[in-house]
């Protein structure tokens, strides 16, 4: 018989699918409205975020984050806090450019992002600006939860991935490592004895229990 969870539970939970997304533009800041598709992502992944009885839900207050919690907010009768410390990140002059477009423009700059050398893409903030808004947000909702309990966070690709190497207490040169969050997946960190643990990434079904000399 499983041993029942332990410690405080984060979803990081990133939007459902725009325009942009599938124009390959950069949006970082600007506010684009889900599409039918992302509509329906968000209500799929809502069922199922709900059957793990979330006790609170913040989210960014861009439209696409705003939109998607609502569907989980629905479903749970919980309030959504929104909090523009949870935007996705500033960029810039790259906003609004695909990236074939910001290649053309912003070559140098573009390839040094790439490298994962530290880069105001577009003049907008570094990975680093978005962590120390977002984290310490996400942080302080935790610490409002119940023993046991779980916290959805609606947001961003670059804002998740920020707040997760943040909170893991990765080095920023190693954030890049943590892969990027398809349209409405979610990663999954998990409070454990040392810190906070990254027990699921980019994922779209229920966590299953880890059985084994982990756990």
């Amino acid at each position: 018989m499983n041993s029942p969870r332990q410690g405080r539970r984060l979803i990081l939970w990133r939007h459902g699918q725009t325009s942009w997304n599938l124009e390959r533009r950069f949006q970082g800041t600007t506010d684009i409205d889900l599409t039918e598709a992302g509509l329906g992502q968000a209500r799929r992944a809502a069922r199922l975020l709900a059957s793990l009885q979330p006790d609170a839900i913040i989210a960014s207050d861009l439209r696409r984050a705003r939109d998607t919690a609502a569907e989980l907010s629905a479903l749970t009768g919980l309030r959504v806090h929104h909090d523009p410390a949870l935007r996705e990140t500033y960029a810039g002059d790259w906003q609004g450019l695909t990236h074939e477009e910001i290649i053309a423009a912003h070559g140098e700059q573009y390839a040094a992002w790439k490298r994962g050398e530290p880069v105001r893409r577009g003049g907008g903030e570094l990975e680093t600006d978005v962590a120390d808004r977002a984290a310490p947000v996400v942080l302080a909702h935790a610490e409002k939860l119940p023993e046991n309990g779980t916290l959805v966070v609606a947001s961003h690709g670059g804002t998740i991935r920020t707040t997760i190497g943040r909170l893991l207490g990765l080095d920023s040169r190693h954030w890049e490592s943590l892969g990027g969050l398809s349209n409405c997946c979610w990663s999954i960190l998990g409070e454990g004895a040392r810190g906070w643990r990254l027990m699921e990434h980019n994922a779209g079904t229920l966590p299953e229990p880890v059985l084994g000399d982990d756990d």
